[in-house]
């Protein structure tokens, strides 16, 4: 394929910006902004869960149908939930790789020296950490509701509601997903400021309004995922129906 001027230009110029120090914190702001935006979709999907069993397929059985067979006929199955994989997974690796490398620089124009937290908040203090855990916590979250690899209690793929209702009964996961939503509380708050900041539209009048919005918008999301697991543990969500749970696994199995 021919490879004009233009395009090499246009390359060249989009290396340099990923080389230079402000052009990592953009692709850490815009690809950290995708994953916040899929974060409060999937918080509000998993909503659909407090619907109950339901008298036919549970309303978040329907849902992650919906989501499989999005655009049909005039596309494939399952084409645009695997699109928005291909998407998060290329936004994840565009944020981790940016802050490594940002964080690497910041260390050596330190010689090394760890950096001062004087003044800084909790959040900011802690955002590697919370990162680092959340970055584990979605392998295991994908093991456990994607691939199914993790069996803890019988799985079936399409059966959201019956999955759920059986992975929820362990207090230890309960707990681990309570703690994993905490840190990923800690994380979106800082990171919505930082982000705001690196794309410039913060201003002395605005930033303490900003900071309100980024911590409310972190304990919406961090009840938000928390009810699910919390409700299911405690009985507040009745047990799956057998049949409705078969006739789920029969949809995505067609």
């Amino acid at each position: 394929m021919l490879v004009t001027d233009g395009t090499r230009a246009r390359r060249s110029g989009l290396r340099e910006l990923w080389d230079s120090s402000i052009g990592k914190k953009i692709a850490v702001a815009v690809s950290g902004g995708i994953l916040v935006g899929y974060v409060v979709l999937h918080m509000l999907g998993n909503l659909n869960s407090l619907y109950g069993p339901g008298n036919g397929d549970a309303r978040v059985d329907d849902y992650a149908h919906w989501l499989r067979t999005f655009g049909e006929p005039l596309l494939p199955y399952g084409f645009v939930l695997w699109a928005v994989r291909v998407l998060l997974l290329a936004a994840l690796v565009v944020h981790v790789t940016g802050i490594v490398q940002l964080r690497a620089r910041s260390r050596a124009a330190r010689g090394g020296h760890p950096a001062r937290r004087i003044g800084r908040s909790f959040s900011a203090a802690t955002t590697i950490v919370t990162g680092s855990l959340l970055l584990a916590f979605i392998v295991f979250h994908i093991l456990q509701f994607t691939t199914l690899t993790i069996d803890v209690t019988p799985l079936h793929e399409g059966a959201v509601y019956a999955n759920l209702y059986n992975a929820f009964q362990k207090w230890y996961f309960v707990l681990l997903y309570v703690l994993a939503v905490g840190s990923l509380g800690f994380h979106l708050r800082h990171g919505v400021w930082s982000a705001v900041q690196t794309l410039g539209f913060d201003s002395p009048e605005k930033n303490q309004a900003i900071r309100r919005t980024a911590g409310a918008l972190a304990v919406f999301v961090v009840v938000g995922f928390v009810l699910v697991p919390v409700l299911f543990w405690t009985g507040a969500l009745s047990a799956p129906d057998v049949a409705n749970t078969q006739a789920s696994i029969t949809v995505v199995a067609r």
